[in-house]
């Protein structure tokens, strides 16, 4: 269990105005621009005068009609994504106090991560399908496509990356970065886990209301595990095994199967 970082008594209001700002503008920056954007875009589906099941959402798409233009877009789009990571991990720093090892994002226990990650994807991933289908089946969520690459030798590795990409970004900002701060401004823990939870279905209501909540459902159990152990690893290691399968999967089976 995670013990809890408090501001110095003489500099508490100071510490926690600037601890509030550091959140504000990690989020600004990344996935709370994200949750904007997508109620945005729910309100825009809701608006339409289809269904919102006969609206399709596209995660990984192309972004040219030339084959190495798109690569060039795919890999900066990936790079930048990352760069709130290292700022939400500059700020998590400090004098003789690493970031990476306070949240748990190293190298120091691969084994036990890799089990628990593959574990929390196989606990996760299942349900997850279930709510997608059950949700588009009442009209609560919009068909995925998971990737509208064009066939090239490179579609994989990048589909691969943007699997990591995602991974890497939301557990560390939405779990490790934010019940870090949530926790030194004193919050109980009900309070960070929904607050996390909440968050990473805002940014997925695009989809839909199904998958917002799917994702909710996901953050309590990501925010009550990196609780638990203070290591966000195993979460990457969970998110990256469920991207690479959806992302992949759909790439090179979605006509045998008929998907969108």
């Amino acid at each position: 269990m995670v013990t809890q970082d408090l501001p110095a008594a003489g500099t508490e209001t100071t510490s926690r105005r600037r601890l509030s700002a550091e959140i504000w503008i990690v989020l600004g920056l990344s996935l709370g621009q994200s949750a904007v954007y997508a109620v945005v875009s729910l309100i825009a589906r809701l608006t339409r005068p289809e269904r919102l099941s006969d609206q399709t959402a596209t995660l990984n798409a192309s972004q040219s009609t030339r084959e190495y233009l798109d690569l060039t877009y795919q890999v900066l789009s990936i790079g930048f994504a990352l760069v709130p990571v290292a700022l939400a991990l500059y700020l998590l720093s400090g004098p003789g106090r690493s970031a990476i090892k306070r949240i748990g994002f190293d190298l120091a226990q691969p084994r036990r991560d890799l089990l628990f990650g593959a574990g929390l994807s196989a606990v996760i991933g299942l349900p997850g399908l279930g709510i997608y289908f059950l949700g588009h089946a009442l009209d609560l969520n919009v068909s995925i496509q998971a990737s509208t690459l064009n066939a090239y030798w490179w579609t994989v590795p990048v589909l691969v990356l943007s699997a990591l990409q995602n991974a890497v970004v939301e557990e560390v900002i939405v779990v490790g970065f934010l019940m870090t701060r949530l926790r030194q401004l004193g919050w109980e823990l009900p309070a960070i886990i929904a607050t996390s939870a909440v968050l990473r279905g805002s940014y997925h209501l695009y989809q839909g209301y199904g998958m917002a909540i799917g994702n909710m459902l996901m953050g309590v159990v990501f925010a009550y595990f990196y609780h638990r152990t203070g290591r966000v690893m195993p979460l990457v290691v969970a998110h990256s095994i469920l991207d690479i399968v959806s992302f992949v999967g759909y790439d090179l089976f979605a006509d045998e199967l008929g998907l969108p």
